[in-house]
């Protein structure tokens, strides 16, 4: 009697390929999935007059800079997206369903918006204070006026395009497998890497960037990642609160930064204090969590174990 061997010729068929692969090492692929499409996307950023000046080309200044014509696109095409190509290939729809639900959970305790949107300026205040000899200026009423405008602009570009991958898709699965000290570090590590193309460009401060600043920042990246998990975890995995997390760094340096601490506005100075306050609040986190930044095993099936449709 004939055995039909079809469903295991179907079974072998969809493990091999790219598909295949993808189903098999869902976070390799989408580290470089993510790395790849923004590296092309920035490729023109980086060779044009912003950046090393191979093509005789200036990009567009918008509100004051070019970042969201040369950084933005490559952004967005990388992080958000390759985490939608991985979790549907692998996880299917269901899996999907479950990475949005994170992205969509606004409803969290309003503690948790204030601290978020507050602390990581209170943070860098305080070291400011102490690293400038206490010459703090009060900023403008203008910067204290886009400052709310500029946080709202910077959710729906930087923290959009990026934690949908990092945070969202990348960190549960990564928890998972190295637990959340250990998927941390690594996660920072690699959150790093995926800018360092854009330190050859004006984003980095081309052409007078140095190695100090940039080992500085892969520095901040891993601690700041601390309270990055911590966060993610102790609100049940909100993905809009990592976002306002995230952006409030970026907001709070563009806009009042300069301002509160004149004497400490060179790139270099920015970048030590940054990193200062971000060693400060993971050494809290750590001791406060004893390590475990808020991780609990997570209740729903990990995504690589549930049943495609």
């Amino acid at each position: 009697m004939a055995v039909d061997s079809r469903p295991r010729a179907v079974h072998r068929a969809s493990e091999t390929g790219i598909g295949g692969f993808i189903r098999r090492r869902p976070l390799i692929s989408f580290f470089v999935l993510a790395s790849l499409m923004s590296w092309v996307a920035w490729s023109p950023y980086v060779l044009s007059n912003n950046g090393l000046g191979i093509w005789d080309f200036d990009f567009p200044s918008l509100l004051g800079t070019t970042q969201f014509a040369g950084v933005l696109p490559g952004a967005y095409l990388g992080p958000i997206f390759a985490a939608y190509i991985v979790t549907r290939v692998a996880d299917g729809k269901e899996g999907v369903r479950r990475w949005i639900a994170r992205m969509t959970k606004w409803r969290v305790g309003w503690a948790w918006y204030l601290a978020t949107a507050l602390g990581v300026p209170a943070v860098i205040i305080v070291t400011g204070f102490a690293l400038s000899g206490e010459n703090v200026h009060m900023p403008p009423v203008a910067a204290l006026v886009a400052y709310v405008p500029g946080l709202l602009i910077q959710m729906v570009t930087t923290g959009l395009a990026e934690e949908p991958g990092w945070r969202d898709f990348a960190l549960p699965r990564m928890q998972r497998k190295l637990g959340p000290l250990g998927a941390t570090v690594v996660l920072g590590v690699l959150w790093a890497v995926w800018h360092l193309p854009l330190f050859l460009s004006e984003w980095g401060g081309w052409p007078h960037v140095t190695m100090t600043r940039i080992g500085e920042f892969v520095a901040f990246c891993c601690v700041f990642s601390v309270v990055v998990t911590w966060v993610f975890n102790r609100t049940g995995q909100s993905l809009p609160l990592i976002v306002v997390l995230h952006v409030s760094v970026n907001n709070y340096m563009s806009i009042v930064y300069s301002e509160m601490f004149p004497t400490l506005d060179t790139p270099e100075q920015a970048s030590h204090v940054t990193l200062l306050a971000g060693t400060t609040a993971a050494v809290l986190v750590l001791i406060a969590t004893r390590g475990r930044l808020g991780y609990r095993t997570a209740e729903e099936p990990a995504p690589e174990l549930t049943p495609r449709h």
